[in-house]
């Protein structure tokens, strides 16, 4: 019945901080983007490879829940070649990056970003 992710949807505070994010530190690049009158609102289509997400701008979006560990969708992960070399990319772009972790139960490296609206983004070395 399912057959993959087709996209993550991200609503963000301020839209042209959250663009510029995703496109000059992670490198997505921008598919569509258009202004939605009657909602005021943007919407842009960005894609990284297989990675499509939607990004959203709505008047004053409620904020987000996360710490403590808040219901609902807890983060997004996206695979990475090398943990390490990511993160350091990451770091000469001013992305603060947590600590490098190994996941007890896979023995695989990970780690946690933010995006400008604290939206935790995991980069999961997965051994492709």
């Amino acid at each position: 019945m399912l057959l993959a992710v087709h996209h993550v949807a991200i609503i963000c505070s301020d839209y042209e901080t959250s663009k510029q994010f995703y496109t000059n530190k992670l490198g997505f690049v921008v598919l569509a983007e258009n202004w939605r009158p009657e909602r005021q609102s943007w919407k842009c289509d960005l894609r990284h490879g297989p990675i499509q997400i939607e990004l959203f701008s709505f008047p004053d979006p409620p904020g987000r829940p996360s710490r403590p560990e808040a219901c609902g969708l807890r983060h997004i992960a996206f695979v990475v070649a090398s943990v390490e070399a990511s993160a350091e990319l990451l770091r000469s772009r001013d992305v603060e990056v947590e600590p490098i972790r190994t996941d007890p139960y896979t023995g695989r490296l990970f780690t946690f970003i933010a995006d400008p609206d604290g939206l935790p983004i995991e980069l999961y070395q997965d051994g492709v």
